[in-house]
């Protein structure tokens, strides 16, 4: 398949388009901007205040501003490249431990497979926020002490742990499906050619499955986000959560890097009396998951040939009495003919 034929899906570019606008607008935005959103207490005209933080959305602040006076639209720029790097680092790192698992385990382990499945099925019921939560607690929770790591190297920890936790599972969904099509005739072929189970993976049942494991690689995207939301109503953010151990003057938990899961997270109390903090970064999850969804959608429509169908052109109909008129006319011409052939015989 050319990459031309992707591009022309209208939902892969639109979905493309709102991906890109996040990742490479955040970057842009902090060199613009700085890393520090704006800050703003209070609203006064003539000479009086007419409004304290949390502001409401308006035109200076398109989102709002959060309890403190930070321009949550600012905050929302500049976590969107944490949140968007940790999510597809989280499923890139789960493909690229799980696809050699997942082709050993329809080729070199088939007679194990069922094993290996009957292992791994009670796994689809156990909810992966519970798993990730528990490995992730000691890293991402700030101690009394500080934290002795970096924001970029809780991050990196994290994606590992989070891609190690589902690696059974997409193993096991990978290897049965290669053992679907290592059971083909033409893979049987190749065997009896003298092809080894090195070459009929690389040769045979990766080209077989490269589309399939493109649209698996969205799903896992999706499906991190969606666990990254859960942390973030659990108080456990991307990067870390910068808790205060102040008895008397302690700030609630807040997230360091400004990602949506913390944003979202650290606002969801507030949902009631200031609705737009915690619905800023849950719409901006929401067009996310919306944007991979569709350049999976438009990926798919491109692998299987779906073009646009040309509208056809509209035909003019006649009317009856145009139609009565054309019949006259050949009746008429029909006699004519008849007559001439009619003089030639006498």
């Amino acid at each position: 398949m050319k990459m031309k034929s992707v591009w022309r899906q209208p939902y892969f570019v639109f979905g493309f388009t709102i991906l890109a606008f996040f990742l490479i607008g955040s970057f842009i935005f902090e060199w613009i901007f700085g890393p520090d959103p704006k800050q703003t207490y209070f609203l006064m005209e003539n000479g009086r205040v007419i409004e304290a933080a949390p502001l409401s959305p308006s035109w200076m602040h398109p989102l709002g501003t959060d309890q403190y006076g930070y321009d949550m639209f600012a905050k929302i720029m500049l976590g969107a490249k944490y949140t968007i790097i940790s999510a597809m680092g989280v499923a890139a790192v789960r493909m690229l431990i799980a696809v050699p698992l997942g082709f050993a385990i329809g080729t070199y382990w088939q007679k194990r497979r069922a094993i290996i499945n009957s292992a791994i099925d009670p796994l689809h019921y156990i909810p992966m926020t519970i798993f990730s939560y528990l490995m992730l607690y000691p890293v991402l929770w700030e101690p009394m002490e500080g934290f002795s790591t970096t924001v970029w190297e809780r991050i990196i920890i994290q994606v590992v742990l989070m891609a190690i936790i589902t690696v059974p599972i997409v193993a096991s969904l990978i290897g049965n499906e290669a053992n679907l099509l290592y059971q083909e005739e033409y893979i049987l072929a190749s065997k009896t050619l003298g092809a080894g189970r090195p070459r009929i993976i690389t040769r045979h049942l990766f080209p077989m499955m490269r589309e399939k494991l493109f649209v698996l690689y969205g799903q896992q995207v999706v499906e991190t986000l969606v666990v990254f939301t859960h942390l973030g109503l659990l108080q456990l953010y991307i990067g870390g959560t910068a808790v205060s151990y102040d008895p008397m003057f302690g700030d609630p938990p807040k997230s360091i890097a400004y990602e949506w899961a913390g944003l979202f997270g650290s606002s969801f109390r507030y949902l009631q009396g200031v609705p737009w903090l915690p619905l800023g970064p849950a719409i901006c999850f929401a067009l996310l998951i919306l944007a991979i969804s569709a350049m999976i959608e438009g990926y798919t429509r491109a692998v299987n040939g779906q073009v646009k169908i040309p509208k056809r052109k509209k035909v003019a109909f006649l009317s009856e009495d145009m139609i009565e008129w054309n019949q006259q006319q050949l009746q008429e011409k029909m006699q004519l003919l008849y007559k001439d052939k009619e003089k030639q015989k006498v």
